[in-house]
């Protein structure tokens, strides 16, 4: 087994590329289509303000999604992909990503007004903040979900 960093093995670098962050962004934007009721600019906005925001979100969420797995693969000191620590990356990606939303959601909803929710989101109070659930269930669930996927459909691909 190679002893490289994760960072200079092409096989790891072509799982990101080719594998998660497809993944991640095609199941961002289901999610984010699906929670549009969730946030009051379903009922407000026009349809092309609708469109950008989901586009705009998925863009976001990808880049979220691949600055976190980049964060756990450098803190994590992660090799050469044949010696990754599947669970503890997708663990450490989803509360990375899970605690970026946190901040986005509080900074968004309660001091920027960027966004708000609709009487429809249901809600987490966390350390004195209400976070919508559906956000922070979306970064728990989805990055792992896109490192499973993009891990099996990239073993399939390099067979």
């Amino acid at each position: 087994m190679s002893a490289a960093a994760w960072y200079r093995d092409r096989d790891a670098r072509s799982l990101i590329a080719f594998g998660y962050l497809p993944w991640l962004g095609g199941l961002n934007l289901a999610w984010e289509m699906a929670q549009l009721p969730l946030y009051t600019l379903w009922s407000e906005a026009s349809a092309g303000t609708i469109a950008f925001a989901v586009a705009h979100c998925t863009a976001g969420d990808i880049a979220i999604g691949a600055a976190a797995l980049v964060m756990v693969l450098v803190l994590g000191r992660e090799r050469a992909l044949a010696q990754w620590r599947w669970r503890r990356i997708a663990v450490w990606t989803a509360l990375a990503g899970a605690a970026y939303t946190v901040f986005s959601e509080w900074s968004n909803t309660a001091i920027l007004g960027s966004w708000a929710y609709s009487e429809l989101m249901p809600t987490l109070e966390v350390a004195g903040i209400e976070i919508g659930l559906s956000p922070l269930l979306q970064w728990l669930v989805l990055p792992p979900l896109a490192l499973y996927l993009g891990g099996k459909s990239w073993r399939r691909r390099s067979a």
